[in-house]
């Protein structure tokens, strides 16, 4: 697989928002390597974005991986119970990120059925696997992505990010999630998926 370079992540999180559908995450340990295609992310656009973690130019010991060059791992929690991956995007100082929302399992299937269920595969209704990895808390769990990914260079060989060959596809633009307190910002059009795929957090 072709390993997405530095490049790719210095452009501007819309574009990379867009450019990330299809693309393949991958999570390689030592116990374990799963892979996820990208069918749904959310752009965060920086200091001038109500939801951004880094809107106004907030700088705290959380999101200070967003001010590193584009191209690293940025994990945090939420509500007391999930972690969220993002790609950081742009040059360094220029805050901003990408939220993966949803993956497509791949690779390492069984694998990812005991991450998020602890259950084989074979055990799981249809309805469990397709949802799997539907949303970003889920998808961080099946993936076993947490605490210690955060910061991780996604041009390492860790947790990073694969083109791939694909079938052509529509993409499909809409507002975010869960970000009422973001005011006008709340609905701009920046949460993209691939149309049509069953594994998106929400239709």
């Amino acid at each position: 697989m072709n390993k997405l370079n530095r490049d790719f992540y210095l452009q501007d999180p819309l574009t990379v928002a867009k450019s990330l559908l299809g693309k393949q995450l991958v999570h390689e340990t030592q116990d374990f390597k799963v892979i996820g295609r990208i069918v749904e992310t959310e752009a965060y656009v920086g200091p001038e974005d109500r939801a951004c973690h880094a809107y106004g130019w907030r700088r705290t010991k959380r999101n200070e991986v967003m001010y590193n060059d584009g191209g690293f791992s940025y994990v945090y929690f939420i509500y007391g119970m999930y972690y969220c991956f993002n790609v950081v995007t742009e040059q360094k100082d220029m805050p901003s990120a990408v939220l993966v929302r949803a993956v497509e399992p791949v690779e390492g299937i069984e694998q990812m059925a005991r991450l998020r269920y602890g259950a084989d595969l074979s055990s799981l209704s249809a309805g469990k696997k397709s949802g799997m990895c539907n949303g970003p808390g889920k998808l961080c769990m099946s993936m076993g992505i947490g605490k210690a990914e955060n910061g991780l260079d996604l041009c390492g060989n860790i947790l990073y990010i694969c083109d791939a060959q694909n079938e052509h596809f529509s993409i499909k633009a809409s507002p975010r999630i869960n970000i009422d307190y973001a005011g006008e910002y709340k609905d701009k059009p920046w949460r993209f998926c691939i149309e049509g795929n069953k594994y998106i957090s929400k239709r």
